[in-house]
């Protein structure tokens, strides 16, 4: 018989990227048991989807709740009342001293493509600007908006019209806020009229761009310019939200509103559902029938996100992710001595990252996070990498993960830097 990989390969496309081997039998909170029951410590999180654990249980009885009553009617057709309720919740607790009004979709570039959508029909105006290193979706909009090419502009043609890229500031990297601000005044000069510009759009730690998050300096000055020139500011939370940086929004460390906020990932607990949140004369600017979608806020996702939101309260995730991160923080500087190839160590709450460079030519090395990668799975421990360049792992384990797994989760950490080191 094939060997599930085999039979991987022959039925789906090598499009679909795959990480691991990994085929998922069970899980539990933290923990994912494969096929073979081999039990691996969960510090993916299905990229930052179950903040509250796989199969939290208020979420999956929420879920069966809803199943008993009704799984679709499509709410443009038949609307129900917990989607009604979820948006007020949404309307209440995204930042900002104004009314909101909320849309459910399905997917995070779906909330993106509806947030540019609602962008240039309240404007009035087509372009949108965004920064290099941002990721916001597989769909074209998405990838025009994205600023990396490899993997996912590679082969699709032309991007749609009018985005532009201003460089995100790394100052590891030799950007600083003042030469991205530089930047975005010459594309102004350039480029685009910036009367002509719906919308600047900007991921608050940006995710697969590497876990950088944005200077305090840098959002200051993109809500002065959006402020100044009639644009608007939103902020791609999809990555970002429901406690993960420490804040049930990330946006909350910065002390300002954007005008949309898309969300999805941990919204749903592990089922899907997006959103976007916004100023209420801005999310009304589309007429009856421009948003929706036939799955949009379907009632399992929105039945999830009620459970969820209230196990982030309850349990008080926020303080939580402030906590794992600080240990995990803690733990990486702890043996930086021993693994000179660390060169930063970030991250607000619990969205952390470390990045690695070659000692020799102090260059930033994919090939050394790959080693700690690999090292890490087959001692048990499921890493992302990710970075322009590569070299980054990125933690997005469960906030809910029980102290005991956190435990040896940074045991196997520590061991599998120093034996890629070794490796090397």
């Amino acid at each position: 018989m094939s060997t599930l990989t085999e039979r991987k390969n022959a039925a789906i496309s090598r499009g679909v990227g795959m990480t691991t081997q990994i085929y998922a039998d069970r899980a539990e909170n933290a923990e994912i048991w494969d096929k073979d029951g081999n039990r691996y410590i969960d510090f993916a999180a299905g990229i930052a989807v179950v903040n509250t654990g796989h199969r939290h249980p208020r979420v999956i009885e929420a879920v069966k709740k809803q199943l008993d009553r009704f799984t679709h009617t499509c709410h443009q057709v038949v609307p129900y009342e917990n989607y009604v309720e979820l948006a007020e919740r949404l309307n209440t607790i995204v930042p900002g001293d104004f009314a909101k009004k909320t849309i459910f979709v399905t997917t995070g570039a779906e909330a993106v493509e509806n947030a540019v959508k609602i962008a240039r029909a309240a404007t009035g105006r087509q372009a949108v600007i965004a920064f290099t290193g941002g990721f916001h979706g597989r769909t074209f909009m998405g990838m025009a908006l994205t600023g990396k090419v490899v993997p996912y502009k590679v082969g699709f043609g032309a991007m749609p019209a009018d985005v532009f890229h201003a460089p995100f500031p790394i100052e590891l990297h030799g950007t600083t806020v003042e030469q991205s601000l530089a930047v975005l005044k010459k594309l102004f000069a350039a480029d685009v009229d910036p009367k002509r510009v719906a919308a600047i759009i900007v991921e608050p730690v940006q995710g697969e761009g590497g876990f950088y998050p944005v200077p305090a300096p840098l959002m200051k000055a993109l809500r002065q310019i959006c402020d100044e020139h009639g644009m608007l500011l939103i902020a791609d939370e999809v990555q970002t939200g429901f406690a993960r940086t420490g804040k049930l929004f990330a946006m909350e460390h910065y002390g300002i509103a954007a005008d949309l906020v898309t969300m999805a990932k941990g919204l749903g607990g592990g089922f899907p559902i997006a959103a976007v949140t916004g100023r209420a004369e801005i999310m009304d600017a589309p007429g009856p029938g421009g948003l929706g979608g036939t799955y949009a806020g379907n009632p399992l996702g929105v039945a999830a996100a009620h459970a969820v939101l209230d196990v982030i309260a309850d349990e008080n995730l926020c303080d939580r992710a402030e906590q794992l991160g600080g240990r995990l923080k803690q733990r990486l500087a702890a043996i930086r001595e021993q693994a000179p190839e660390i060169v930063d160590i970030r991250g607000p709450g619990f969205m952390n990252a470390v990045e690695f460079n070659d000692v020799t030519t102090s260059l930033p090395s994919a090939d050394f996070a790959n080693r700690v990668r690999l090292a890490a799975l087959e001692r048990g421990l499921i890493l992302l990498t990710c970075g322009v360049h590569g070299n980054v792992i990125r933690f997005l384990a469960p906030i809910t993960i029980q102290d005991e797994v956190f435990a040896e989760a940074l045991d196997i950490l520590e061991a599998s830097i120093l034996a890629a080191r070794t490796a090397a």
